[in-house]
């Protein structure tokens, strides 16, 4: 026997495929319930995409310890040698919109969810370990800048270089964005990075600075820009389409995670900020630390239920996992999380893809949009009928501050520098690498209309290292040379 189609109240269904009208040529009527409720629901199908990260894909899978690393924090999840805690990780694109194209020169979105006993951790990352920016004050203005402008309707290479002519700390993330890395091939093609500063601290109190890396077992592989265009042409969901095929054949991608791990004490005297977010820890300081390899091996059933309403937020820790004074991350502890409350509704916690699936959430939450029935449980604490109470065990180790409230500049370590770390990155590149980047770099600065804007930007090329300078201010010469001959 077939199954009934039914309203969402649950009555049968009469007829599908005809809606209900005055006589058989008559207009239709407003009673036909299926009709209206079909056609309200179909009108509300879609929800405010993301304003950032907004084309993303996803899927399920584990991540397994492989080292000892109990000595480094007391995160459950992290405890033991062989222990599996099951993950969800989300991949996108930053500045398209939902519908957008993947192979397209941009940073991409590492989010993962660790659904561990302790309830649930958000390491919200990208596929550099460096960014554009160290203050989230400016972080609407640099998207501003990116995205689509107001007149147009169009991104503009007048905005995006404006925008980085005034931000001179940016050198280093564009140096990362127009190399050979910044189109990858596919999300399982690429490195993930934690990208911020955390802390962990173990059971005796002891607390370090750490940066994650995950490295792709499958290999570094990225397009050119040729490549990237004939893909774009063929298939602008190329990067959706590799991950759900490999999943499916059985082609489970893996990363290995290591960490690098920072004393807490040594964070005042090192050379340069550790907390800023544009600049990465050098491997001979802090070398990678083993810890454990994450595996995806599982689809989502409905890319819209759990893909697109995953939410996370790095404010989600466990004990063992908490902040840094990292300037950044201290902005999205409290952006993340309200943007999914905008988008989904105060209760998006609640959705299975977000919600704990190891251990379960007790709060004094309630009410509000798509609320779960909590019955006559009290909603308030303390109270005395055997509600749940705090632990008075911090998750974190405390972090000492000192000084006064106001806005401040970060204070200037002996080897703080917006340029070094870019000019570094581009001495590390062979001859043919560093070709491309110029490349690729001046084919769009050249595009843009304004000398100063220009000039203002090869200068920080040129502080990075006077030869990166000198070939990009010839090449976009050259280019402007050619546009106007």
């Amino acid at each position: 026997m077939s199954k009934i189609l039914t309203t969402e109240s649950g009555a049968p269904i009469a007829d599908n495929q005809n809606s209900a009208s005055a006589g058989e040529y008559g207009p239709l009527l407003i009673q036909d319930q299926q009709l209206i409720e079909k056609l309200a629901r179909f009108n509300r199908e879609r929800i405010p995409e993301r304003v950032v990260h907004a084309r993303g894909s996803g899927a399920y899978g584990y991540f397994e310890v492989t080292d000892e690393v109990s000595q480094y924090t007391k995160a459950d999840f992290l405890s033991a040698v062989g222990k599996r805690t099951e993950v969800f990780l989300r991949f996108s694109t930053v500045a398209g919109a939902l519908g957008s194209s993947d192979a397209v020169r941009d940073p991409r979105g590492f989010a993962l969810k660790f659904y561990t006993a302790q309830g649930n951790y958000d390491l919200v990352g990208n596929n550099t370990p460096v960014f554009f920016i160290k203050d989230p004050i400016k972080f609407p203005d640099f998207i501003h800048s990116q995205k689509r402008d107001p007149f147009t309707g169009v991104q503009e290479a007048d905005n995006v270089w404006d925008f980085w002519a005034h931000s001179p700390a940016s050198t280093h993330q564009i140096t990362w964005l127009f190399g050979d890395r910044g189109i990858p091939a596919s999300y399982r093609h690429m490195n993930g990075y934690g990208s911020h500063t955390y802390q962990w601290v173990n059971e005796a109190g002891e607390a370090f600075w750490v940066k994650y890396h995950f490295k792709t077992n499958q290999g570094i592989r990225s397009l050119d820009g040729s490549q990237s265009a004939e893909v774009l042409g063929a298939d602008a969901d190329s990067h959706q389409r590799d991950l759900h095929q490999a999943i499916e054949r059985g082609v489970f991608p893996s990363w290995t995670l290591y960490v690098q791990l920072m004393p807490v004490a040594e964070a005042a005297t090192y050379r340069f900020n550790p907390f800023d977010l544009t600049k990465v820890w050098p491997h001979a300081d802090y070398p990678l630390v083993k810890v454990g390899r994450l595996v995806l091996n599982k689809n989502p059933d409905n890319v819209f239920a759990e893909v697109e309403q995953s939410a996370f937020s790095p404010n989600n820790f466990v004990p063992g996992i908490g902040a840094s004074p990292d300037k950044m991350l201290q902005g999205r502890l409290f952006a993340y999380a309200d943007a999914q409350r905008y988008r989904l509704g105060v209760n998006h916690t609640q959705l299975a893809v977000n919600a704990p699936r190891a251990t379960s959430a007790d709060n004094y939450g309630q009410d509000g949009f798509s609320a779960v029935n909590n019955g006559r449980r009290k909603n308030y604490e303390p109270n005395s009928y055997d509600g749940p109470t705090q632990t008075d065990e911090a998750l974190a180790a405390p972090t000492r501050l000192d000084g006064y409230t106001g806005t401040y500049t970060t204070p200037a370590h002996s080897k703080d520098d917006d340029f070094f770390q870019a000019g570094e990155l581009y001495r590390l590149m062979s001859e043919g690498e560093q070709e491309r980047l110029i490349n690729n770099i001046a084919g769009f600065l050249s595009r843009v209309s304004r000398e100063d804007v220009i000039e203002k930007n090869l200068a920080h090329f040129h502080a990075a290292d006077p030869t990166y300078g000198a070939r990009l201010a010839a090449a976009v010469a050259k280019l402007r040379a050619g546009d106007e001959g």
